[in-house]
């Protein structure tokens, strides 16, 4: 089953009144030493989703004893919850952590216990060295820090790693690389769960980049703008603006005032992806907000969305999160209660 085609865990229809049954549990599990930042990610994205107006998500930071942690920088870490939170968990998230020796049998024991009850299981960062030692990412692609890909690969045979990707959903399990791959890694699982929009929503709540695809690489050679005010940050607002337009390579490198070699070069830099797989996503990101969020045709959702026609935006919303426009906006779709509107 393709990862957008999973139920949200939060919600159920009824007599066509969408239902929050129970918030969906995320327990975030802290192995010291810790990285702070990668501790307030989840807190961060499933704490901004909101479902009519209500949280999404019930966030809880637990480790073996609560209280203070130890972490890899100068900032005091308490941890409020023990291993308990595991077991009521929907999701299940182990963030980074500057040790990679094996973690305490305890924590492997309750994280091998949630996947047997089926719930989603995910790390951040060096968190992936954690699943691995509990046997959870056997057979499975995975990701993550990219300096420490070779060292997962090395240690754990049985795990297909693969040290250039953002994130990895393979199935019951999910891993992404260090620092803000983690943000992109909870945003996918938001918008698995609820959508584009519900995602897109939080992206722009809590001002954070938009979506970005898993495959997309890790190491950007020139991650920032260049000195010389060449950076492609308004050849993309452009592009934005203009989705429903046939844009080509020709125009996208006339409107940056380059060559297309020298757009290719810089826009691979800059995104870690080319100008067409990025303009790709941008138009499927529409497409899919379009579709649960309005009532329009699919013919016109494809127009304006610079698909042009129905099958076209068919075929790739398919190769991308394996749905039909109609199968997308009848699962993601939340009807609107009776009385209002």
């Amino acid at each position: 089953m393709s990862p957008a085609a999973r139920p949200p865990a939060c919600a159920h229809r009824a007599d066509d009144v969408v239902r929050v049954a129970d918030v969906h549990r995320v327990a975030v599990v802290a192995v010291p030493p810790v990285t702070a930042f990668d501790l307030t990610i989840p807190e961060i994205v499933f704490g901004s989703a909101e479902l009519d107006g209500r949280p999404a998500y019930e966030v809880r930071v637990c480790t073996i004893e609560p209280g203070p942690v130890a972490s890899t920088s100068s900032l005091q870490v308490i941890v409020p919850h023990g291993l308990e939170a595991i077991a009521t968990a929907d999701t299940v998230l182990v963030t980074g952590s500057a040790s990679r020796a094996d973690a305490d049998e305890r924590i492997l024991t309750a994280l091998r216990t949630a996947a047997e009850r089926g719930a989603r299981m995910a790390s951040i960062c060096t968190g992936a060295f954690v699943l691995a030692q509990a046997g959870l990412l056997d057979g499975h692609s995975a990701t993550t820090y990219w300096v420490q890909a070779g060292a997962l690969e090395h240690r754990f045979p049985k795990v297909r790693v693969l040290p250039q990707a953002l994130f990895v959903d393979d199935g019951p399990v999910l891993t992404s690389a260090g620092l803000t791959a983690g943000i992109d890694l909870c945003l996918h699982m938001v918008r698995t769960d609820h959508g584009a929009a519900v995602a897109n929503a939080v992206a722009r709540l809590a001002a954070l980049s938009a979506v970005r695809d898993g495959g997309q690489g890790q190491v950007l050679p020139s991650p920032v703008a260049a000195p010389d005010g060449s950076s492609l940050t308004a050849t993309r607002a452009w592009a934005l603006a203009r989705l429903t337009e046939p844009l080509t390579l020709a125009a996208l490198a006339a409107h940056a005032g380059v060559s297309v070699r020298t757009l290719n070069r810089r826009f691979q830099a800059e995104t870690g992806t080319t100008p067409l797989q990025w303009l790709l996503t941008q138009r499927l990101e529409q497409a899919r907000e379009l579709l649960e969020s309005t009532a329009l045709p699919v013919d016109q959702v494809a127009t304006r969305t610079g698909f042009v026609t129905p099958d076209s935006l068919r075929r790739h919303l398919l190769q991308r999160v394996g749905m039909t426009p109609r199968a997308y906006r009848a699962h993601f779709t939340r009807p609107t209660p009776r009385g209002k509107g």
